[in-house]
């Protein structure tokens, strides 16, 4: 607080708790993630969008970039930790992103976009998470690049 110019007093006046900054800022970086990569989707060519996701979400950029890439990839350790109530909040966002990203999956029907997001979704989080404690660049790209080339022969 002290660092931001604030007081204790002034965080309360703005959130009830630190959880309640936590929420509100997975929130935000779920938003932003999500826009960014329905972005890429819609910019695609059609058939396409969930490649664009994928490609996107497994740049050189985004793994680069802990403080503006993907909350999960970046927390997800960190949030497994939280109590029920927390984790239900968390789980009201990651199904708001879900809802976002589910029309550009792969599956004529909802129940297979739904089960495509999971599984191309729980995949690139635990690349990017893998990727990001390789200290070699080259590594690192190794280990994008296998992924995504895994994932979009795989749907």
């Amino acid at each position: 607080m002290r660092d931001s110019g604030l007081s204790h007093g002034g965080f309360y006046k703005h959130f009830e708790s630190k959880n309640e900054l936590l929420i509100a800022s997975l929130s935000q970086a779920f938003r932003e993630m999500s826009e960014r990569l329905a972005e890429a989707a819609e910019q695609s060519q059609p058939g396409t969008a969930w490649k664009a996701i994928v490609t996107a979400y497994l740049s050189p950029e985004h793994c680069d970039h802990t403080e503006c890439g993907c909350p999960l990839a970046a927390l997800a350790p960190e949030l497994a930790r939280a109590d029920k109530a927390m984790k239900a909040q968390v789980l009201g966002e990651l199904t708001k992103y879900r809802a976002r990203i589910l029309p550009f999956m792969p599956g004529r029907r909802t129940v297979d976009r739904e089960r495509a997001f999971f599984v191309i979704y729980s995949t690139m989080v635990g690349a990017i998470a893998i990727a990001r404690i390789l200290p070699d660049p080259e590594t690192r790209a190794a280990v994008l690049a296998s992924t995504r080339d895994f994932l979009l022969d795989s749907f």
